[in-house]
């Protein structure tokens, strides 16, 4: 097992070394149009496949000609496939339509909680193949991250040993720094200046892509989730971490060195709460899982499930917890002003009044006159940490889908 394990990791090194090396040169425009291009063309499947490329050049306004180009280099990437002809012969010409290929390519997807971190495999179409929760209390960051590594070798060889592996999106909270792949600053877990994007490709070989689990969900939501999230969105995540995140039309908001979205020292209402920055009543040590585990003395798992079944108390305790996440989606809705705020908390898809009693707290601070249509949960209700992990590097294909593939030529 030991040697096959090595195998693959030596020729997913390979893999990713050529795509570096081949990879496309940024800063040329017409290498940045065509890209573009082919980036539309990847993004129209996506939305309406099977897809006729007649079709495509009506959607993304490219010629018939450049969509014909486009789609055939993907096709040989493996990226599409044409699906049977339709259409009578003789009467017109037949359409061969396109899809995405999802059973050729993997994504490997990494989450690290506070308490364990979560280990998958995607399909182009961001759903999830299979995952894997391993608690890593006490661990070391490397120590995490070599073990993380050792899973997703097991799930390729288990899951997908004849797919190609695009590379490992990586997503926690706290403060990451895209650029660099590096966490800059997770109290929870501890991790200070963490190069995780560095250690995790050296471990496994592959092309590794890092960001904070708030932005990465917004990518999810605007790729494979809510219709209106491509126009606007704010993401707010409650977790035993509390953070954010907000995108407008094609671009996520990420500030100097990816710190934006810091909302864990939102100061709540009614909150005596102390947190580790000195004050009292600030946004995540009021409704962390955390906090709420500590009141019922209780794991919040158990809280969880007590409330699922329609235990009173644990009903009431997270009732009012939405009620303090509703005061923070009220401001995030009047400052930003998005389309649709999406709210990632594990209670909202087995407590039934939880997401009800976030929109009426909106309802009541916020100016937005529409929290009920504004105001809903995750797309991706019981996968969304696999999915955070995946939609990292799923934005980058999506965004420019030859930045992963120069290597299967």
């Amino acid at each position: 097992m030991l040697s096959t394990l090595g195998s693959r990791r030596r020729v997913c090194h390979h893999r990713a070394m050529t795509a570096v090396a081949d990879g496309p040169q940024r800063t040329d425009g017409r290498g940045a149009r065509r890209s573009a291009a082919a980036s539309s063309v990847l993004r129209a499947v996506l939305d309406e496949g099977p897809i006729a490329r007649s079709t495509i050049a009506r959607r993304t306004g490219l010629s018939a000609a450049a969509v014909t180009g486009h789609t055939a280099e993907l096709l040989r990437r493996g990226l599409l496939r044409e699906l049977p002809e339709t259409g009578k012969r003789g009467v017109g010409r037949p359409h061969v339509p396109v899809d995405l290929d999802t059973g050729r390519h993997v994504a490997g997807a990494l989450h690290v909680a506070v308490h364990h971190a979560t280990v998958a495999l995607l399909d182009l179409r961001g759903n999830v193949l299979v995952q894997h929760e391993e608690p890593h209390d006490g661990l070391a960051a490397e120590d995490l991250l070599a073990r993380a590594a050792e899973i997703l070798d097991d799930l390729l060889l288990g899951h997908a040993p004849d797919r190609e592996p695009l590379g490992l999106g990586v997503a926690t909270g706290g403060w990451v720094d895209r650029a660099s792949g590096t966490v800059v600053d997770h109290p929870l877990l501890g991790w200070r200046d963490v190069p995780v994007r560095d250690l995790l490709t050296a471990s496994t070989g592959l092309t590794v892509a890092v960001d904070g689990h708030a932005r990465s969900l917004v990518h999810a939501e605007r790729l494979f989730g809510h219709p209106r999230a491509r126009d606007s969105v704010v993401q707010l995540f409650t977790g035993n971490v509390v953070d954010s995140a907000f995108a407008t039309g094609a671009t996520v908001h990420h500030g100097p060195r990816s710190a934006a979205g810091a909302v864990a020292h939102l100061p709540v209402d009614d909150s005596a709460e102390p947190c580790r920055c000195g004050r009292t009543g600030c946004l995540e040590a009021t409704v962390s899982e955390a906090t709420l585990a500590r009141k019922a003395g209780l794991p919040f798992p158990e809280l969880l499930a007590l409330a699922a079944h329609g235990d009173s108390e644990a009903v009431r305790m997270f009732h009012d917890r939405a009620r303090l996440i509703g005061q923070a989606a009220a401001l995030l809705l009047d400052v930003l002003n998005p389309a649709v705020l999406v709210v990632v908390d594990r209670s909202i898809a087995v407590v039934p009044s939880c997401l009800p009693a976030i929109r009426d707290e909106v309802g009541a601070r916020s100016r937005r006159l529409d929290s009920a249509e504004t105001v809903v949960g995750t797309s991706f209700p019981g996968t969304e940490l696999a999915t955070a992990g995946g939609a990292v590097l799923l934005d980058l294909l999506y965004e420019d889908p030859s930045y992963f593939t120069n290597s299967q030529n």
